[in-house]
């Protein structure tokens, strides 16, 4: 398909996105209603929605070629997820519509102390602003690579135009928009996954029941993990990761929440999260599906495949394999989860710097409405920035390296969250950033000395251990305030 087909699709599909913003923000375009959608979002709506927005380009192109490896015991951490949400509905949710909270890191100025607040907004905004332009930028490289370059189109004009784009339908009314903008998204990115599962099946020549059995038949079939404790893949290891990723990505980030916060009541966003962890079995699966057909498919007709796992789709699609229609799915399917993502994280980065840095609510409606549209320019601007040096760079490992080091700083928030939930007794917030920013530090070298020592290397423990840590200096601190008084 060239290049100007797709821009097509382009152009429709913002046309689209561009139209429900105008119907959502045609009578509310206030504080209210872009912070938290004037509290009106219909649960079902939003649990649907969050599903596209908690994956991302990366899940879309990556989870398919898990199976090269790891087969599909990455379903193990996927019902891990169920647990965590589990927690996000009956322990963090009642907490926070108890408080009445447009921002979540308000519960920890209440339990701790105002220092501990802006630790932990600033944690979110620095995870958050890296892991959003990483996949923006991903997303933004693949369109590039298709169409742009052969047009001469420098890759920041690129990047600035869907910026533009996205700051267009987000701007006026925030998630009252997003709410129905991620739903539109995560419907298309599932049509997309069905569609090109049939594609891939037609070229196998299967019907439905032959595809069912060749998935089932396939070595790659490998559910679970019992008897091996030392893998990565180890159903508790992963089962128990799974939960506490969920908890520190979702239950405890501004961005993920804040729409949960948007329902009309507790019960309703408590409905929201249970639908929305029940859609991300048949989803994951389905990608997982997905991997074992292409992988069959090359095995079958001999086609040499590249040693990373993540070019897996990518590659067969754009080869052409599976004709037109799987490459338009597989645009469709890209555009969709990573803007279903990066306008929700533009969205909540917006609200917690208006809200836990510069304090709006002490403005007058006029004053504070013209602060949170300076700050959405200048978290777009921010994207642009971080996606220059990408380019520039140029190195699928730093990415890597960069998604690293933003895993180590849920940790802190974690610790910090479970400390205020866990246990009744004061401590010091004088002591919270140096506590916070020390226990990244102690977990990468942790992490040195045992790759040095013993051949292990962290895994997604990682993140329980750092909050572990946070959690042992915040009760250390909170001792000594005690001996003092």
């Amino acid at each position: 398909m060239n290049g100007i087909g797709i821009l097509g699709i382009l152009f429709v599909y913002f046309g689209i996105l561009f139209f429900i913003a105008r119907i959502t923000g045609k009578k509310h375009s206030g504080n209210a209603a872009f912070f938290l959608g004037n509290r009106q979002s219909p649960w079902y709506v939003v649990a649907i929605g969050m599903v596209g927005a908690s994956l991302s380009g990366v899940t879309f192109v990556s989870v398919p070629g898990m199976v090269r490896h790891i087969d599909m015991t990455y379903m193990q951490m996927v019902l891990g997820f169920l647990a965590g949400y589990a927690v996000i509905a009956w322990v963090l949710l009642p907490l926070y519509y108890k408080l009445q909270v447009t921002s979540i890191y308000t519960y920890l100025e209440n339990r701790i102390g105002p220092r501990a607040y802006k630790t932990g907004a600033g944690f979110f905004l620095l995870s958050r602003t890296i892991l959003a332009a990483v996949r923006l930028y991903l997303a933004v490289f693949i369109l590039q690579t298709y169409i742009f370059d052969a047009w001469r189109i420098p890759f920041a004009l690129t990047a600035a135009v869907f910026l533009l784009m996205m700051w267009g339908y987000t701007h006026k009314s925030g998630v009252k928009t997003i709410v129905w903008t991620d739903l539109l998204q995560t419907l298309f990115l599932i049509a997309a996954l069905i569609l090109i599962i049939v594609q891939v099946t037609k070229g196998l020549h299967l019907d439905f029941w032959d595809m069912a059995a060749s998935v089932k038949q396939s070595p790659h079939f490998r559910l679970f993990v019992f008897d091996d404790w030392h893998t990565k893949q180890n159903f508790f290891k992963q089962f128990i990761s799974g939960c506490f990723i969920t908890i520190a990505m979702t239950g405890i980030d501004q961005e993920m929440m804040q729409k949960n916060l948007s329902c009309r009541n507790l019960k309703e966003a408590q409905k929201n999260v249970g639908l929305c962890s029940l859609f991300f079995i048949p989803v994951n699966f389905l990608f997982l599906c997905m991997g074992i057909l292409l992988l069959n498919y090359a095995s079958q007709n001999g086609i040499a495949l590249s040693s990373s796992s993540d070019t897996l789709l990518p590659d067969l699609i754009s080869g052409g394999y599976f004709g037109i229609t799987a490459i338009i799915f597989f645009m469709i399917g890209i555009i969709a989860v990573t803007f279903a993502s990066a306008d929700s994280a533009l969205t909540g980065l917006t609200t917690s710097v208006c809200v836990d840095l510069l304090n709006v609510s002490q403005y007058s409606e006029r004053k504070a409405r013209k602060m949170r549209l300076a700050v959405h320019w200048g978290i777009a601007l921010i994207f642009i920035l971080i996606m220059l040096i990408f380019k520039a760079i140029n190195n699928t490992s730093i990415i890597d390296a960069i998604y690293t080091v933003a895993s180590y700083t849920y940790g802190p928030l974690l610790g910090l969250f479970a400390y205020g939930i866990l246990f009744k007794r004061k401590t010091s917030d004088r002591a919270v950033p140096f506590i916070c920013i020390l226990s990244p530090v102690i977990c990468w070298a942790m992490n040195r000395l045992l790759k040095t020592t013993m051949n292990y290397e962290f895994g997604y423990e990682l993140l329980i251990v750092n909050a572990l840590i946070v959690i042992t200096g915040l009760r250390l601190a909170g001792i000594k305030t005690v001996l003092r008084g």
